[in-house]
């Protein structure tokens, strides 16, 4: 009979019946309690793309909780869930949740409030273990197709923006050849080659008597 199931954690008629059936209920009873990895959506993020520290997010779990006779009862919210950045010391790709996201969270074997708020080696806040509270998010799964991306393929790497792609840094190289397929604005002056002459204010030389010389005309 123990092979008849119901949904984890209900007690079932048989679930009394010998000594296995007992021990199996009061092992599905523990389990059920155990918490290890969900697909959760974003309620809301701290950060909203700016350059600030990595921040937290606040998730509902999607996959809904049922009672004794299989209604379900959707999660409440988990707040303050530590995100994912990928950085490297200084380093990083900045990247920030959005409300609406979809992701997978998992569940710290051990209370990590104390790290969370100190952020360095603690031991755990509580005696819990498995819990929601103790979740984090690693990032997007389920999401729809993006408008703002960087793509890899077996062709080369493709950067997109419907809005403006920023460069900032002191100096800039680019190796190899350039293709410019629309207009190219500089808002500074250009400076040609190992000659170093000047795009704005090079000068024309004529073949005229004096070799008489002009700026580049506007």
């Amino acid at each position: 009979m123990s092979s008849q199931t119901l949904p984890t954690g209900l007690l079932s008629p048989w679930s009394a019946w010998g000594k296995y059936n007992q021990i199996a209920f009061a092992i599905q009873q523990f389990i059920s309690k155990v918490q290890t990895a969900t697909l959760v959506k974003i309620v809301s993020c701290t950060n909203d793309g700016d350059l600030s520290p990595v921040g937290y997010v606040n998730v509902v779990p999607l996959v809904n909780q049922l009672d004794q006779d299989g209604n379900s009862i959707p999660h409440v919210t988990i707040y303050n869930v530590p995100y994912l950045r990928v950085q490297g010391g200084a380093n990083a790709i900045i990247l920030d949740p959005q409300a609406g996201d979809i992701g997978v969270a998992v569940f710290a074997s051990r209370d990590i409030s104390k790290v969370k708020s100190t952020q360095a080696q603690a031991n755990p806040g509580s005696a819990r273990q498995y819990d929601f509270s103790d979740g984090l998010y690693l990032g997007g799964m389920l999401n729809g197709v993006p408008s703002q991306y960087i793509q890899f393929t077996d062709e080369g790497i493709t950067i997109v923006s419907p809005d403006t792609i920023t460069l900032r840094a002191t100096t800039i190289a680019i190796e190899g050849s350039v293709t410019i397929s629309e207009g190219l604005t500089v808002t500074e002056d250009v400076m040609a080659g190992a000659s170093g002459i000047s795009l704005e204010s090079h000068t024309h030389t004529s073949e005229a008597v004096g070799t008489p010389t002009s700026p580049p005309i506007p």
